[in-house]
């Protein structure tokens, strides 16, 4: 990121893109993950702005507290089992927003420098991470893998991708994938959305493993609540159908440099009105294949 970019705010990496490395000997499309998925499906333009142009958002306090809070909880199962309790967690917690300001400087431009208002944030992300002692009981959880990265050519030489909260394997070898989310559940109306990016997940587990995961787990922090499915084959081949004709859309699209600027519930938080035609905006000049750092394409060996 250049220094602009990062006065203006973060680029929006996707999460997948920490790690993966290039296919050997076959001629990948592209590459894509869940987030960019569901971009695509909600915005067509806002996945423009956020995999071809990479334009910088600001830091929202919601999301780095998430950020934050899912740090925590990668790092607690890394003490013995005993020790890890709320009074620890909250021990984790400001070390982690540390670090992450030193990885990201631009989330300390969210508070005014008072303090005031960090210390009030603060004590929101302690107040999420504690209802996750609600839900789960971490000391006797062993995760077989956390921030898990994974990663699957489909037949269509499509790599599909991603990083994995939790996964859990039981005695049995029954797999649990497991998501932490720090806002509320969604209602029953968009519960097939929220779980479409744990099928996902499962679906690249089990080309990669040949296993179909037994449970799907949305752990919601916001409201203490946690959702549960139970997927098979049928249900991720049609994530999978799902997921090839998304891409298909993202390629005409990009043969012909058109995406639709599409209003919907998120454009409330969209960081790009002031550029959306949807709202009076004109949207930058569309990159020069040599400018674009697209996320639907494979991410460089780390």
């Amino acid at each position: 990121m250049t220094t602009a970019s990062a006065a203006a705010g973060i680029e929006p990496a996707d999460p997948s893109e920490r790690g993966g490395t290039r296919v050997d000997g076959v001629d990948v499309l592209g590459a894509l993950s869940p987030s960019r998925v569901g971009d695509f499906m909600n915005c067509p333009l806002l996945y423009r702005f956020r995999s071809i142009d990479r334009l910088p958002e600001p830091p929202s306090p919601a999301a780095v507290r998430g950020t934050v809070v899912h740090r925590v909880l990668e790092q607690l199962f890394d003490l013995p089992a005993a020790e890890r309790t709320p009074e620890r967690a909250d021990l984790l917690l400001a070390p982690a927003w540390e670090e992450l300001q030193e990885i990201e400087p631009a989330v300390a431009s969210m508070f005014p420098v008072d303090g005031a208002e960090i210390a009030e944030w603060l004590a929101s992300c302690h107040a999420t991470l504690a209802k996750y002692f609600d839900l789960e009981d971490p000391t006797r959880l062993e995760p077989a893998e956390r921030e898990l990265y994974v990663e699957t050519l489909t037949d269509a030489k499509l790599l599909l991708r991603g990083v994995i909260d939790r996964v859990d394997v039981a005695p049995d070898g029954a797999i649990r994938v497991v998501d932490y989310k720090t806002g509320p559940s969604p209602n029953e109306m968009w519960e097939g959305k929220a779980l479409f990016q744990l099928k996902f997940y499962a679906l690249v587990l089990w080309r990669m493993r040949g296993v179909v995961p037994r449970m799907l787990q949305l752990v919601y922090l916001g409201n203490s609540e946690v959702l549960r499915y139970e997927p098979d084959e049928q249900d991720l081949l049609a994530t999978e159908r799902k997921v090839l004709a998304v891409w298909d859309a993202i390629r005409a699209a990009t043969e012909r440099k058109e995406f639709e600027a599409r209003k919907g519930a998120g454009c409330r938080w969209c960081a790009h009105q002031a550029i959306c035609p949807a709202y009076g905006g004109t949207p930058p000049p569309y990159p020069e294949p040599r400018d674009r750092v697209s996320a639907a394409s494979p991410a460089p060996p780390e």
